[in-house]
């Protein structure tokens, strides 16, 4: 991910230094196993503890030549090590990706860590702005037309709910690539022995994976990133209410505009959801890292690297990119400007036109079919859309010509726009509880 992009705790984990000083606390952990075990001199892991990580600027000389990244490690950490005969016992009896994919489990699970947080803070504040706003009538749209009276606060309940199930399908992914990999070449554990294994993930805070070959098949990662495309599509289904919002047409909604913000070079009018469609394409990027990482799941027999350099760049886009939109959406969602007059303004734009369900509904009751009191009902609001006389005006002229009595006092009580949302109410107790 490029820097514009990338926050630094998250940058932090994915650079070529941190990866390496993983890999050197992967080597000494598998060191010290040996050593207690007596595989080993005792005396040659203090020194190799003590080496410091090379740098990724002397890694990659050496790769230069010998075009593999692990052995260019072990020759440049090696040269920083006193004694450097103390290094002829790292990576002892393991194969490369032991040391890849119990490094990456380490990243992926760092990752999660700082992703989880921020997704708790959203989480948060989606139900806060829901909550402050469960009084605040708005009318909800289908196929983006007038439906009926809503309240704003149920919009955002509804997302807070889903922000919070694909930050609880990340938690149960972390599981899912927090396993270390310690069986030798094509993990049969030939050369090394299952309690070198089970000792590193002890130490590293991962479990030991069930069954490897020389790999860990790659469904968890691809589950991991799968969550990841979760929480961005979230993150996008945010921004697009604001951008639906913000529309001029609508003016319900609009994102923070701070002191000194330009909003277009040729328009000084302009006030764009710029905050939104940033989330909107940083999601399409999210999203196009899952298909990759899951074609790396079917590698030729034991192993092959037809996954790897996709996870050089997959892995730490998407998580460089959710960790942005986590960030980016939550300062969209606790600046956010809402217009609660413009808002009712728009409920009542199209002269009761939102009551027409309520009032088919009036008509059965007094006797007449569905489909009678539907083609009523309809033929009024018809005449309304082309006319803009309100819907109550039309509605008895249509009914009148067919002489059917209107019920005027259970009509108001049917265009009341509250009764369409006091029964909400457990949906706003499900909410505060939400965490």
């Amino acid at each position: 991910m490029i820097g514009r992009y990338t926050l630094p705790d998250m940058g932090r984990v994915w650079s070529e230094a941190h990866k390496y000083e993983l890999w050197c606390q992967v080597e000494v952990l598998v060191m010290e196993a040996h050593a207690a075990a007596g595989r080993i001199p005792a005396d040659s892991v203090a020194p190799v503890r003590a080496a410091p990580a090379p740098t990724p600027e002397a890694v990659a000389e050496i790769e230069a030549v010998t075009q593999h990244d692990v052995i260019a490690f072990l020759s440049a950490w090696a040269d920083r090590t006193e004694p450097r005969s103390a290094a002829a016992y790292v990576h002892f009896g393991m194969t490369s990706s032991d040391l890849l994919d119990t490094a990456l489990a380490l990243q992926l699970v760092e990752s999660t860590d700082l992703l989880l947080a921020r997704a708790d803070t959203l989480v948060a504040a989606l139900r806060d702005l829901g909550l402050a706003h469960r009084d605040t009538l708005r009318v909800g749209r289908t196929h983006g037309i007038h439906g009926e009276p809503t309240v704003f606060g149920h919009r955002v309940a509804d997302l807070a709910f889903g922000l919070a199930r694909c930050r609880d399908r990340l938690r149960a992914a972390r599981a899912d690539v927090a396993v270390a990999k310690i069986s030798g070449a094509v993990g049969t554990y030939s050369n090394i022995t299952p309690d070198v294994e089970a000792y590193v993930a002890e130490k590293l805070g991962l479990r030991p994976t069930p069954v490897a070959t020389q790999v860990v098949l790659r469904d968890g990662v691809a589950n991991w990133v799968a969550a990841l495309a979760g929480l961005a599509t979230l993150c996008e289904a945010v921004a697009l209410e604001v951008r639906h919002g913000q529309r001029t047409e609508v003016r319900e909604l609009s994102e923070p505009f701070g002191s000194g913000q330009k909003g277009s070079s040729a328009m000084p009018h302009k006030k764009n959801p710029i905050m939104s469609e940033r989330i909107a394409g940083l999601a399409r990027i999210v999203r196009a890292q899952y298909v990759p990482v899951l074609e790396g799941v079917p590698l030729w027999h034991e192993r092959d690297i037809s996954h790897s350099s996709t996870e050089r760049i997959a892995l730490p886009d998407a998580a460089a990119g959710v960790d942005y939109l986590l960030h980016l959406t939550t300062r969209l969602v606790t600046g956010l400007v809402v217009d609660t007059g413009r808002m009712r303004a728009n409920l009542d734009a199209t002269g009761g036109l939102v009551y027409t369900s309520a009032v088919l509904l009036e008509l059965v009751e007094t006797g007449l079919s569905r489909e009678d009191a539907y083609a009523v009902t309809q033929a009024a609001a018809m005449e309304t859309w082309q006319t803009g006389v309100p819907f109550r005006e039309t509605l008895r002229k249509h009914a009148g010509d067919r002489g059917l009595p209107l019920d005027e006092a259970r009509l108001d009580e049917v265009s009341r726009p509250e009764r369409y949302t006091e029964r909400l109410g457990p949906v706003f107790a499900a909410l505060a509880a939400l965490t």
